[in-house]
């Protein structure tokens, strides 16, 4: 009779189901269950050779398939991570799931998606639910400024944040120095002999929105020129978001000369805004933005932008899971400016 130890729902019953079981698969070797777990879980115990090769031959004549859940709980190795985001309709939010996806896939987990949709109840509904399902680490870009660390540190489970938060133990991050992006994209503009640039930022209680805010005034300290916080237009992080911006420029007729739009969401909602309004750019308003994806070069006008090397970042991204809670790691990445027809400039490929 085998210990209580390796008993199984699934082992309980096959009339219930039409499984196989294991207790038919040890009758079949003429072995017992414990020593089918044992091969089939790889330990805890070892095997004789001998063993192991009539274990293996009765489940491929049997047709024992092992329950998956089952070997995870036991391995403490789910073979998944979760991906938690506040909104998967950003272009380049999806840009990053879709890199860390197939990074995941490299490595031989399932990536699992949770979309918060903005929402922070449900975003607390999804960690809550991966962690429950004992991911092997988690990727998260928080609904806002105040994301639930501390709850994910208490599971034990890794993790690696998408974003800006102040530093603490056992918590890995990701980032590039937004403010010196914010910094050069503006610089771009400014270089055209534009005297006034005009930005919509993120909601400004945000981290990130506050570190671009700052790398646009910084450069318009430095060439001089005044800082003109009635040109700071808050917005959501989505197209809706710049749309709304920009029309609230058209309607209090604050239009600027250039504009530096916190993402490309937003940027593509401004140009439908001025679009409407027989606005053009670049010719009435030069336009760049942050965090632009593949998809800038395929807009009319294409988009000048700042990039982020999600490839690169993806990958460090699975290391910092792999390695665990042991050591929290902070990796900043390089950005770099891609040259579009929005800000003024002929495109790269004609110059």
């Amino acid at each position: 009779m085998r210990p209580a130890l390796f008993m199984e729902e699934s082992d309980v019953a096959k009339s219930l189901t039409g499984k196989v079981t294991r207790s038919e698969v040890a009758k079949a070797a003429g072995t017992s269950v414990a020593v089918v777990s044992y091969v089939i879980n790889n330990g805890p115990r070892p095997v004789a050779d001998a063993t192991r090769q009539r274990v293996l031959a009765a489940i491929k004549a049997t047709g024992y398939r092992p329950n998956a859940a089952a070997r995870a709980l036991a391995s403490g190795n789910t073979k998944t991570f979760g991906l938690v985001v506040p909104n998967i309709s950003n272009p380049f939010v999806a840009s990053m799931a879709h890199v860390l996806l197939q990074e995941s896939l490299n490595h031989g987990h399932v990536m699992l998606l949770g979309d918060a949709g903005d929402d922070r109840k449900r975003e607390l509904e999804l960690i809550q639910g991966l962690l429950n399902r004992q991911v092997d680490g988690l990727f998260y870009n928080s609904v806002d400024r105040h994301p639930y660390i501390e709850m994910i540190k208490a599971s034990g489970t890794p993790l690696v944040m998408l974003e800006r938060v102040e530093p603490q133990p056992g918590v890995s991050m990701l980032r590039v120095n937004e403010r010196q992006a914010a910094w050069q994209v503006t610089s771009h503009l400014l270089s055209h002999g534009y005297q006034q640039v005009g930005m919509i930022s993120g909601p400004t209680e945000m981290l990130n929105a506050q570190d671009r805010i700052q790398g646009w005034r910084d450069a318009m300290q430095e060439r001089g020129l005044p800082v003109d916080e009635s040109l700071i237009f808050p917005a959501s992080y989505s197209r809706e978001g710049g749309y709304a911006a920009a029309r609230t420029m058209i309607t209090q007729r604050r239009v600027p000369r250039a504009l530096f739009a916190s993402n490309e969401g937003q940027a593509l909602g401004a140009l439908r805004a001025f679009s409407e309004q027989q606005i053009r750019v670049p010719q009435d308003v030069a336009l760049v933005c942050f965090n632009g994806t593949e998809h800038a070069a395929f807009h009319v006008p294409t988009l000048t932008t700042v990039r982020q090397p999600l490839r690169e970042m993806a990958r460090c991204a699975i290391q910092m899971l792999k390695a665990g809670q042991n050591e929290a790691q902070l990796k900043e990445f390089p950005h770099y400016l891609e040259i579009g027809e929005s800000c003024g400039c002929k495109p790269q490929s004609q110059s």
